[in-house]
């Protein structure tokens, strides 16, 4: 027992060097994952809306503004913009035409969209 609690004191001492020794990870907020899901929808809008109608809702330019009134740290600012490119890669690999799929990806997401904002608007704005 003493060699196992003796083990278990040298690699709790290991991991504290170790973490220590790199630089510090800073903390996502509450609403992070919901960040990045609705940077993904956004981005798949902005592939679809086009391709099935006529929208005048520039969805990049709205990613823009939710990013720039968010103010994440450089991590979370790159991790929210590759959110929104695989939303958006994501369907520009599949989809070429408006399918009634397409379409109904389209009314989908943007029903998302409303929801996920609305919730982290609810939950976390001051």
């Amino acid at each position: 027992m003493p060699r196992v609690q003796s083990r278990l004191r040298v690699l709790t001492i290991l991991l504290v060097l170790a973490l220590s020794a790199g630089p510090a990870w800073a903390i996502d907020p509450p609403y992070q994952r919901q960040m990045e899901r609705l940077a993904e929808i956004m981005g798949s809008l902005y592939f679809l809306q086009p391709l099935c109608q006529a929208g005048t809702t520039d969805w990049r330019a709205q990613m823009a503004d939710l990013i720039a009134l968010d103010e994440p740290d450089e991590d979370r600012r790159q991790r929210l913009a590759g959110a929104f490119n695989g939303g958006y890669t994501a369907f520009a690999r599949f989809h070429r035409a408006c399918t009634p799929a397409a379409r109904e990806a389209l009314t989908r997401l943007l029903v998302e969209a409303e929801r996920t904002a609305r919730d982290i608007h609810t939950r976390f704005a001051e």
